[in-house]
């Protein structure tokens, strides 16, 4: 990928289609945010507290709703459907970790391969804009950048970037920060800041900026560490709309305690209790494992389950359903059709757990000690609902589509197409 030259020209506003959406770009720089584990609550308790001044003058001048994103609620899951703006069951990519059903292996699905569709980015790049997508967690960065020819990666590891593989180098000294620890609010104030000084020095006018949820996941919303991260984040935001540019911003899931009365994780072993029940052979993967440990220990409130062929898949659901925090099972199809699931990419059965409710494997399998703090986790139904935000009025048609069913792999359609340019 060849180092863009920095520019003044004007934004490229050639129309592009890709997964059956035509996008009309207009003469301006566009950046859509996803506010990695940004619940709307977090952006309530920061507007009463006065945090996000410029996030209020959003709001009034342009739109702020609500939006479904996809399940399980993860983030390559929603990452994925963002920049494709398809589900899951079209993009692939259904979870973080998965059992390939090639090699029977359990694996990060964190690599391009995995990826059945073409993305907005790389079409926007085709048609002419200057295209950067920078992400905190560097899992993302190869899945995100697929086929695009621009811009590409992560603050976790801005001082490797190259030339060859990342379409730019020296980023240190471009966003003019060094690079940050992955466990922190820098890691994500990096990525915004990052899309600001892109606009600026005209290496980009075509953004997507994904950060990461490490803040949500140690702090809630009224925390005073949360309140100064989001006026944090706001001054970026500010400077991104300063400049002239569309911003877009939604989130990949929410966020919720996960714990009992006394602090401790809330967590169903669902391994463990079906193997007690059923006998060996069942095997319970936990789609939000990912390298970061510190945020979760591989406990979300989705799991998939493998059943040996002897087992009955009706007669484990029914038991599995009457659990006290199990809120939802479906078998393959039922997830496929209404979950909007990748088939051949889950188990038998799919399950989800109340808003308080974690589910894992068995003990032995989650290192519970890494954790930052109280377990505050997603996955599930109770994060499926995010925020979305644009800096300008909707067109007519497109707030009639924001009353109806929006989804947060919209948000590219929302920003392009939707606001008054």
């Amino acid at each position: 990928m060849p180092h863009p030259s920095g520019s003044t020209s004007r934004p490229a506003t050639t129309p592009f289609t890709v997964n059956g959406r035509t996008y009309c770009p207009p003469p301006r720089p566009v950046a859509v945010l996803c506010l990695d584990g940004c619940g709307d609550e977090y952006l309530d308790v920061s507007l009463a507290h006065g945090s996000m001044p410029h996030l209020g003058r959003l709001t009034q001048q342009g739109y702020r709703g609500m939006v479904r994103g996809a399940l399980p609620s993860f983030t390559n899951v929603n990452n994925a459907a963002i920049v494709t703006g398809l589900p899951p069951a079209q993009t692939g990519i259904g979870g973080n970790y998965f059992l390939d059903p090639d090699s029977g292996e359990e694996v990060m699905m964190n690599s391009s391969r995995y990826l059945r569709a073409d993305t907005i980015l790389a079409a926007a790049a085709t048609a002419g804009r200057r295209v950067a997508m920078v992400t905190a967690k560097d899992k993302l960065r190869e899945i995100l950048s697929h086929k695009m020819q621009g811009i590409s990666f992560s603050a976790e590891k801005a001082n490797q970037a190259v030339v060859e593989t990342h379409g730019i180098t020296d980023v240190e000294t471009i966003v003019d920060r060094p690079t940050p620890p992955i466990y922190s609010a820098d890691a994500s104030l990096f990525v915004l800041h990052a899309g600001v000084r892109l606009i600026e020095q005209g290496l980009a006018d075509f953004l997507y900026l994904s950060l990461t949820d490490y803040m949500q996941h140690k702090y809630p919303p009224e925390a005073a560490e949360s309140l100064d991260f989001y006026r944090a984040m706001d001054t970026e935001i500010g400077r991104l709309v300063e400049l002239g540019a569309i911003v877009a911003a939604t989130a990949d899931h929410g966020m919720n305690a996960k714990t009992k009365l006394d602090g401790s994780p809330n967590v169903l072993f669902l391994e463990s209790l079906l193997t007690q029940r059923f006998g060996a052979g069942i095997r319970v993967i936990c789609p939000i494992t990912d390298p970061y440990v510190v945020h979760h220990g591989a406990l979300g409130s989705a799991v998939t389950v493998y059943l040996p062929p002897a087992l009955n898949v009706a007669e484990v659901a029914r038991w599995l359903i009457e659990l006290p925090g199990v809120t939802e099972v479906y078998d393959r199809a039922l997830s496929a059709r209404k979950l909007e699931l990748p088939a051949d990419r889950i188990g038998d059965l799919f399950v989800l757990s109340a808003r308080d409710v974690v589910l894992g494997r068995t003990p032995e399998h989650h290192d519970v000690s890494a954790l930052a703090g109280p377990l505050r986790s997603h996955g599930g139904r109770y994060e499926e609902m995010v925020p979305m935000v644009l800096s300008g009025p909707l067109r007519p048609e497109y707030v009639a589509k924001a009353a109806a069913d929006p989804r947060n792999f919209d948000i590219f359609d929302f920003a392009v197409n939707g606001v008054h340019a």
